[in-house]
């Protein structure tokens, strides 16, 4: 059994993520404008996820969603050098250029361009509807939008109070919507008002029922509540409406087994390892652990091996090697190396 001492060992980090992903002030550092088009040049209007990804690395290190003019937002991005990765329901995945992040530029834009995934036999369409957001998400006016742009300045900066104001001012002009609520639920989780930061993710997914986003920092919050029920629950409405997002499956991989949903937990860990995912070599772990309370000890061995491939160093790492040792020496007392 995956006691809940365990917790924080087994999980990803549990802190709610605003809808335009920001990070603390560096020392040094730019923001990037990221503009995602169309081949003919028209914005994607369906909402698509913007990852930030290390060029020495390979490592994700912040993701946002693109607004409904194909809009998308790093602030106070450390110096280096960055690739950004675009993907969606509708579109092909996307990885662009390299980008340098240089403090003498302040802010930089860059432009994305995405072919739409091909439907009944069209090849590349310059335009695809997606189930992500609400057709009210499609009609956020200019004016909310730029409310929504200064709140997501002031998480960053994280002036909590300020980025309230700020977001109520863009929700009194859309009551609908989506990607403010969410926000506001973030910043209620930095104050310490779980209340009030459920309220407004309720009122999120109100909003809009397809909104990924919303669904996963809830489900942070009934972890947090030990609820792992309800937040299995949230976790699979999320990766139904965004399939390819490997950090919900991880997440939700990790539930599974914490809800004791071992082949569901086995099976999320599968769809992970068929996507990109360089940063969660964790749910190879979690995928382990799940074998072996289904005593399939060969098919844990596996996936301990797997783990420690794309996670060597740690105190994960650690903590598996010793867990495989066992698995290895159960293996070798029944005689058969065999399940």
């Amino acid at each position: 059994m995956v006691h809940h001492r365990r917790l924080a060992f087994l999980l990803l980090p549990l802190l709610c993520l605003p809808v335009s992903q920001v990070v603390a002030q560096h020392g040094g550092g730019g923001n990037l404008h990221v503009y995602v088009t169309y081949p003919d040049d028209r914005a994607p209007t369906e909402q698509l996820k913007v990852e930030l990804i290390s060029g020495s690395s390979g490592v994700q290190l912040m993701q946002t969603y693109t607004n409904d003019r194909g809009g998308a937002q790093f602030f106070n991005v450390p110096i280096g050098t960055y690739q950004l990765s675009v993907s969606g329901q509708n579109i092909e995945p996307t990885l662009s250029d390299m980008v340098e992040v240089d403090p003498r530029k302040g802010t930089q834009s860059v432009y994305v361009r995405v072919k739409a995934v091909a439907k009944d036999g069209e090849a590349n369409a310059t335009h695809a509807g997606g189930p992500t957001v609400s057709a009210n998400g499609l009609k956020v006016p200019e004016e909310a939008s730029k409310e929504f742009d200064k709140a997501s300045k002031l998480i960053a900066k994280q002036q909590w109070q300020k980025a309230i104001d700020q977001l109520n001012k863009a929700l009194a002009v859309y009551p609908a919507y989506a990607e403010a609520y969410t926000n506001l639920g973030v910043v209620y989780a930095r104050l310490g008002q779980p209340e009030k930061e459920r309220e407004a993710l309720q009122k999120a997914i109100a909003a809009n029922d397809h909104f990924a986003p919303a669904f996963v920092n809830l489900a942070r919050l009934e972890v947090k509540d030990h609820n792992f029920a309800a937040a299995e629950a949230d976790l699979t409405k999320a990766t139904t409406a965004d399939p390819v997002d490997a950090q919900s499956l991880t997440l939700l991989a990790q539930v599974q087994l914490l809800d004791h949903h071992y082949e569901d937990a086995i099976a999320s860990a599968g769809k992970v390892h068929a996507l990109p995912h360089v940063s969660y070599a964790l749910v190879h772990y979690v995928a382990a652990r799940a074998c072996e309370r289904l005593h399939r000890l060969s098919a844990a061995l596996s996936e301990f091996k797997l783990f420690l491939t794309e996670e060597p160093p740690g105190e994960r790492a650690t903590a598996a090697r010793l867990e495989m040792a066992a698995v290895e020496q159960q293996l070798q007392s029944a005689g058969t190396g065999r399940n």
